[in-house]
């Protein structure tokens, strides 16, 4: 199966850019990243905070089949503009739980309208190393975030 979210990873750089086209108006993408009821739903995650805003922060929570919380994360978001763009950070909040190490990150998610019924997304992640980049990516990273876009397509897809 092609992995329609791309990811382009540089040598030597600190970031990834990452880029995903949908079959949804621009407005119903950007939707599924700010709505806490859509998010849980593509995201599989519990959604303790969303505050969709500029100086805003969020709180997810992921739990396996037992009820046991497996994955926090949260972030500051910096910068919200409607339908086009969010900077927030991203930080893991209990980090030894997992084998790897993660410092909180830098993301800036891009939306923009291709046609009235097309979208594109482009986020681009920067680690504070190349080595924290290069560990993300020896993680099943690349197929995890292109299934969990299919599934916001889907999602979204029942909205329409």
């Amino acid at each position: 199966m092609e992995r329609k979210t791309k990811i382009n990873a540089e040598d030597g750089k600190q970031e990834l850019l990452i880029t995903r086209e949908f079959d949804l108006p621009v407005e119903l993408l950007f939707k599924a990243y700010v709505e806490p009821e859509i998010v849980e739903q593509w995201m599989g995650t519990k959604v303790l905070k969303l505050e969709s805003k500029k100086h805003g922060s969020w709180q997810f929570e992921t739990s396996d089949a037992k009820g046991n919380v497996v994955f926090q994360s949260s972030g500051v978001i910096h910068e919200f503009v409607p339908n086009r763009k969010i900077t927030r950070t991203f930080e893991m909040e209990n980090p030894s739980a997992s084998a790897f190490r993660f410092a909180a990150q830098l993301e800036f998610l891009e939306f923009e309208k291709l046609t009235d019924d097309t979208s594109k997304l482009t986020m681009q992640i920067v680690y504070k190393s190349v080595a924290l980049r290069d560990q993300m990516l020896q993680l099943p990273f690349a197929q995890g975030i292109n299934m969990a876009h299919n599934r916001l397509q889907d999602v979204v897809n029942k909205l329409k």
